[in-house]
């Protein structure tokens, strides 16, 4: 089935069309959002939690899409914001302080029987997991989704010069981790 997100909308805002139209936008967006949120939360179950709420907060919300943006970046920032609410969660209730958060997350990457990362590319993750949660999530956008500043200003609600800003200092950060870690 060929179809474009104007008219994947209209058939999620359609009653009749709603359940077919939905499993067309989680079999075209899962994976994409899938690994966008697991190098947010570095985790696989927490990734398919996220995921999970993800898929259904659209669920709910999709009547109300203003389509003021595109599909796809309304997704993504729901992912983001998911992504958020849980890392947030877990601090919380782990009762860890805020500076301890990178420690959480690079334990959940460690831990993950998921990771099949070289070393090298754990030390980028580690480098990665001292950022600030935005530089974090700029860096990944950029890096390795290759997302354009304009779409990223639209799921992050940011000026395209800040996110430029934020993706240089974390570039220059985890430079400096790196050359430093040996």
């Amino acid at each position: 089935m060929e179809f474009n997100d104007r008219d994947l909308i209209a058939s999620l805002k359609d009653e009749s069309t709603r359940e077919r139209a939905f499993q067309t936008l989680v079999n075209t967006y899962q994976e994409r959002l899938y690994w966008h949120i697991r190098k947010i939360v570095m985790n696989h179950e927490d990734a398919d939690d996220v995921l999970q709420n993800t898929f259904v907060k659209v669920w709910r919300s999709i009547a109300n899409f203003r389509e003021e943006s595109s599909l796809y970046t309304w997704l993504y920032r729901i992912a983001t914001n998911e992504s958020l609410t849980l890392i947030h969660a877990n601090k919380r209730r782990s009762l860890m302080p805020m500076s301890d958060a990178s420690e959480f997350l690079m334990n959940n990457l460690t831990s993950d029987p998921y990771f099949e990362g070289t070393e090298i590319q754990k030390k980028l993750q580690q480098a990665i997991l001292q950022l600030p949660d935005k530089q974090r999530i700029v860096f990944n956008m950029k890096y390795f989704d290759e997302m354009k500043y304009e779409d990223m200003s639209q799921i992050l609600d940011t000026s395209v010069g800040a996110l430029k800003a934020s993706f240089h200092h974390a570039a220059k950060k985890i430079e400096d981790y790196l050359k430093n870690s040996d």
